[in-house]
């Protein structure tokens, strides 16, 4: 999985990095949070970022409301990495629109698993944006008949909305998943076909 890492201190970026990989995530390294907010822009944008609090140019919780404020079927998982350890700290963090906190130093182990938790909520999202695409799809092949049709009251023929006048089959066809197959009923049986019925 490619992760995000924003740390401007390069020893913490550099450990970081490498516990990512040796965990066999493919990692994309910022020095700051404008260069973070900038790769999180892209269409090709890590489904999980790690972010320091506390970085120039723009710190992480700000890259955080940044990204919150977009509009996307497929938001990433960020994790705020910091010394920051006050639950006064977690709170503004989470308000900001963090998935999770880890303070430093972080232990290797904490890491693997926090990511993992990330990685399972982007499963998750993905599959759930994977089927809101198809349902979009199902509905736009289905179309519903709704409201108030105006009918002939003598052959029967339906108005479009064009205001052409359709067969009843023609339609309903347009409108809807149903097909037609054509038969006789009863009545319309003995109208039609009366002669037939009285031979003996």
């Amino acid at each position: 999985m490619r992760i995000l890492i924003a740390e401007d201190d390069p020893t913490s970026r550099k450990m970081l990095a490498a516990v990512l990989r040796k965990y066999g995530h493919d990692v994309v390294e910022t020095a700051n949070g404008a260069e973070a907010w900038e790769e999180l822009q892209t269409p090709e944008a890590p489904p999980v970022a790690i972010l320091d609090w506390m970085m120039p140019a723009m710190d992480g919780l700000e890259v955080v409301r940044r990204v919150r404020g977009m509009e996307t079927d497929c938001p990433p998982y960020i994790l705020i990495l910091t010394v920051m350890n006050q639950k006064s700290d977690i709170v503004d963090a989470m308000d900001a629109g963090a998935d999770d906190y880890l303070t430093k130093p972080f232990d290797p182990e904490e890491l693997r698993v926090r990511v993992a938790v990330g990685l399972r909520m982007v499963e998750i999202q993905a599959k759930l944006a994977s089927q809101v695409v198809e349902l979009r799809q199902a509905l736009e092949h289905i179309k519903a008949l709704e409201g108030i049709l105006p009918i002939c009251s003598f052959c029967k023929k339906i108005r479009n909305d064009q205001g052409y006048w359709d067969q009843v089959e023609e339609f309903v066809s347009k409108r809807s998943l149903a097909k037609f197959s054509h038969s006789i009923c009863p009545e319309c049986y003995e109208k039609h076909y009366s002669d037939i019925l009285e031979e003996p």
